[in-house]
């Protein structure tokens, strides 16, 4: 654009390349002036440079004559062109049009004021229009700039074009400050100057807000969905509580896979207020099976312990060999620094030498210090443990299994305050069962009750399997008292036979009582014998000598629970001091000693419970 506006004048084109009528050489003149624009002779002269005046065109074809067809709507190559850079002026060119010719500004002016931009615009005002021009003109001439929606005409010299899209007010506003005039008429009626502004329509606020409003709510849409993606997964709902899902719980309890889940569930429920006095007992079970997990608990607490551990010691190795080779790198570097290889290196290479060798002593302090630091940790581990050798920590000790006693009588205290509880709470049901009208509470006691008569059935089954047990203990012992009997009664009458014929031997051979008296005291003394060794023969023996321990513990652990202990409660305490035993083998042992332990059934109902007693003493009495 700057080189032709250079050659501007100095280019000659011949007058047929117009396509418009030019008929009276002094009305171009006058036209010019009146435009403020300097005549220009026609002879053999252009108006202006073929980059400003387009030869050759042709509204109906737009196109111009030698040259490709250009879309003028497009960037850089039409009636908008693309925004030059701000040290580059603009240089607008003339426009033709099929009813009027637009003639652009000086470019020596400023650009032409506009007001701001309107959110959303896309109607412009145009005004300086000429009094002559109608809505027709005004179309042509604005919908190169793109679709128009509709156009406002006043009576004065202004109107307002509304455009289909906001780009296109921007190619308008491009038109303002040409001067706009009708057809080749010199008239002021057919010529004025354009001024486009942006226009403030509510169509386009409007539309500009509904679009604002379809914007925020897609990126509502965007972030809730952006949301929900990164939300954790919600818990699963926690089940209410019922009989049958409490006893499902109390499984999973016990399942060291599904405790983690179980055990949510029954806070859940407790912080619900779901216990009161019928479920308390079986809420009672499900905390004592939630207790039982410590042990294992405790368990992987000290592997996971030993493992940190091991990896301390692997660490403190890994430690080791580092640092050993950092030495080996650092008497490498001093071997180096020695007079017999130094004066052999360059200069260049003794200052790499050097700070090589200082770098390396650096690691190797610091590694060092860090593995002395872990040695000492070590030691101070390893004196606390000898301080705890000490007798203050034999006292501690003491004072630790008195602790755990107390403990234990503590919890055995809790339990008999809680078995008095559960025997109150029965008793205040039953009552409030009387008063109860409700089919509904009444089906819920008979249910209750048919289940305390289950129990107590279990229960006197149990009790009738332990009588007939020692029924048939008592019939066998009976079997073997009659045939002693019988045996004896035999002897008796064989010593009674040999003892008249001893007297009537005695008495031929004149012999005296004395010796009749002795032959009575051996008789009475082999009938004794004989009872005694019978008496071995039906008592049976210790097995071995653990059945002796067990039977040693059993009877001082026993003996300190004066009101008996049921076997669960002596198994897991005999667990403590062996693994390995049973509950059954402790069980088949206290039944095989009946002089010396007893067994008694205490409470009713659903709190009926089988308790063993320590007895010897009393045996010892009675034999």
């Amino acid at each position: 654009l700057l080189a032709a506006a250079d050659g501007l004048g100095s280019i000659a084109i011949d007058t047929t390349q117009l396509n418009m009528s030019v008929t009276d050489p002094t009305a171009w003149a006058t036209a010019m002036n009146n435009l403020g624009m300097v005549p220009v002779g026609l002879a053999g002269q252009q108006l202006v440079t073929d980059s400003i005046c387009v030869p050759g065109f042709d509204p109906s074809l737009s196109m111009m004559t030698g040259i490709t067809p250009i879309n003028p709507m497009i960037p850089g190559m039409g009636l908008v062109p693309p925004p030059p850079p701000t040290d580059v002026p603009v240089v607008k060119e003339i426009i033709h049009c099929k009813s009027c010719t637009l003639f652009p500004p000086n470019p020596n002016l400023p650009p032409p004021s506009t007001r701001e931009r309107p959110p959303g615009c896309k109607t412009v005002f145009v005004g300086g229009l000429p009094e002559n021009a109608t809505e027709e003109i005004i179309q042509e001439v604005f919908e190169q700039c793109g679709d128009i929606t509709a156009i406002r005409k006043s009576k004065k010299n202004f109107c307002h074009i509304r455009f289909a899209e906001e780009f296109m007010v921007d190619k308008a506003i491009y038109l303002s400050g040409y001067r706009m005039r009708l057809g080749s008429s010199t008239d002021k009626k057919d010529s004025g100057r354009l001024h486009v502004d942006f226009a403030q329509a509510r169509d386009d606020f409007y539309e500009w807000e509904c679009k604002q409003r379809m914007l925020a709510r897609e990126e509502r849409h965007r972030r809730k969905m952006e949301e929900d993606r990164l939300r954790p997964p919600s818990p699963p709902a926690i089940m209410h509580y019922s009989e049958h899902e409490a006893a499902l719980l109390a499984e999973k309890l016990k399942d060291d896979s599904k405790f983690s889940e179980a055990i949510t569930v029954l806070l859940t429920w407790i912080e619900r207020g779901e216990v009161n006095r019928r479920s308390a007992n079986q809420f009672y079970s499900m905390v004592q099976s939630a207790n039982s997990h410590v042990r294992r608990l405790m368990n992987e607490k000290a592997a996971h312990e030993q493992e940190m551990e091991q990896a301390k010691e692997s660490f403190k190795n890994a430690l080791t060999g580092i640092l050993t080779q950092f030495e080996q790198i650092v008497a490498v570097f001093n071997a180096s620094t020695r007079q017999k290889a130094w004066d052999h290196f360059s200069k260049a290479q003794r200052k790499n030498i050097d700070i090589w060798r200082k770098h390396s002593e650096e690691l190797r302090n610091a590694h060092s210090e860090q593995l002395m630091g872990i040695r000492r940790e070590e030691e101070m581990e390893m004196s606390d443990d000898d301080s705890g050798d000490n007798p203050s920590k034999k006292l501690r000790v003491d004072d630790s299994a008195l602790a755990a006693q107390a403990y234990a009588l503590k919890e055995e205290n809790d339990s008999l305050r809680w078995q008095l509880d559960a025997y109150r709470n029965e008793v205040e049901l039953l009552k409030q069962e009387k008063g109860q009208l409700f089919r509904t509470e009444e089906s819920l006691t008979k249910d209750q009750q048919l289940q305390f008569l289950q129990q107590t059935m279990q229960g006197m089954q149990q009790q009738l399997l332990s009588i007939q047990e020692e029924l048939n203990n008592k019939k066998s012992e009976l079997e073997q008292a009659k045939e002693e009997q019988t045996h004896t009664q035999a002897m008796l009458k064989v010593l009674q036979e040999q003892l008249k014929s001893a007297k009537e031997l005695a008495e031929i051979n004149g012999h005296d009582e004395s010796q009749a008296n002795e032959i009575n005291v051996l008789t009475v003394a082999l009938v004794n014998q004989d009872r005694e060794k019978n008496s071995e023969k039906r008592s049976p023996g210790l097995k071995s000598e653990k059945e002796a321990l067990l039977i040693g513990i059993i009877s001082t652990f026993l003996h300190v629970h004066p009101f008996g202990a049921n076997i669960e409660y002596l198994w897991s305490y005999m667990q403590q001091l062996d693994s390995r035993i049973s509950a059954n083998e402790i069980e088949m042992l206290l039944m095989r000693l009946p002089r010396m332990f007893k067994q008694e059934f205490t409470g009713v109902g659903a709190t009926l419970e089988k308790r063993w007693k320590f007895c010897a003493f009393e045996g010892i009495k009675t034999v």
